[in-house]
């Protein structure tokens, strides 16, 4: 293992994502701080968090919320950098869209000023997604991170997790000027759907709906009728390639394939002749927005290599998921 690398926060820990890049950190020879909500601190939910190599000796949990900024405070101090993973996720829209995207701006520039204070951090990774650069009405074949997506343009076409899109796009937007207005360096990163194994003891939101197709969820096909997805490893490689990039400067688009849900349905049937795959001819009549595929080339151009294709992602998910007990 590499000798410390100093501290650095990673928000959100109990998430898919973050458990993941609190894994792969401590690899890389960091000590972690990582944040939970007050409600999980010091419960049995979070130990898979303290069993991870090299927890015991590089690894101490806070309790915060984004609902209080300011209790992100002390898993900041004395930080070289801060991963800001967590987000509200509300894809049922249980809370109205305004609430969500508050609380998501309010917690994240209220860690960001934690990190002014600290007069440590050196460099912030804001975690934001897809969904804040595909929903428009741009009627390019391919979307770099030039575009944004359009808060009205969502509310239209983007009824399933309206509040996550928007509450995505608008954090990202301001985290950025923030940083740009204080002179904080501040890079985010967009991945696409996020797929592959997860660490976490709940089924992670993005796999469940990359696996509608094996698991019936009929409810969700129109969320795959093109979907752009990168697998779980990679987007938390990107994050720490960038966070340790000398010239790593504004938004990067994290995507590593492209398919519609016939493709998918194809690949699913052929891969995987265990389950009963809907076949692509009765998928043609599923309704829903075809989301534009999404490019790479920045963050590839500064020497970034994915991992995983397709069957990388597919084959861990389902192989996590018939070991979690949900398939």
């Amino acid at each position: 293992m590499e000798r410390s690398k100093g501290a650095v926060c990673v928000t959100g820990g109990d998430g898919f994502v973050a458990s993941w890049m609190i894994t792969r950190l401590l690899e890389h020879g960091y000590s972690i701080r990582t944040t939970v909500i007050p409600e999980l601190y010091g419960s049995r939910y979070i130990s898979f968090l303290t069993n991870l190599p090299g927890a015991s000796e590089r690894l101490r949990i806070f309790a915060a919320d984004l609902s209080d900024p300011q209790s992100f405070g002390p898993a900041i101090e004395g930080c070289v950098g801060v991963f800001h993973v967590a987000t509200p996720v509300d894809f049922e829209d249980r809370e109205p869209e305004p609430v969500v995207t508050k609380r998501s701006i309010d917690g994240a520039l209220g860690i960001l000023r934690a990190c002014l204070n600290s007069k440590t951090v050196k460099r912030v990774m804001y975690t934001s997604s897809g969904s804040a650069v595909q929903l428009n009405n741009s009627s390019a074949d391919i979307l770099d991170e030039d575009s944004w997506s359009d808060v009205d343009s969502i509310r239209e076409i983007a009824a399933f997790g309206a509040s996550y899109a928007i509450s995505k796009t608008l954090t990202e937007k301001a985290v950025l000027e923030f940083g740009e207005r204080h002179g904080l360096e501040v890079v985010t990163v967009a991945p696409a759907c996020v797929h592959g194994p997860f660490i976490c003891p709940k089924f992670a939101a993005s796999v469940r709906t990359l696996l509608a197709l094996v698991l019936g969820n009929e409810n969700e096909y129109s969320f795959l009728r093109r979907v752009s997805l990168v697998h779980v490893d990679d987007v938390v490689r990107a994050h720490i390639f960038l966070f340790e990039h000398p010239d790593a400067k504004g938004r990067y688009i994290c995507s590593a394939a492209t398919m519609t849900i016939e493709e998918m349905s194809k690949f699913l049937s052929e891969r995987y002749p265990e389950f009963q795959i809907p076949s692509p001819e009765s998928l043609k009549e599923v309704k829903g927005h075809r989301f534009t595929a999404l490019s790479s080339r920045k963050l590839l151009d500064a020497g970034f290599e994915y991992k995983y294709g397709i069957e990388g992602m597919f084959d861990g998910a389902i192989q996590c998921c018939k070991e979690k007990g949900y398939l």
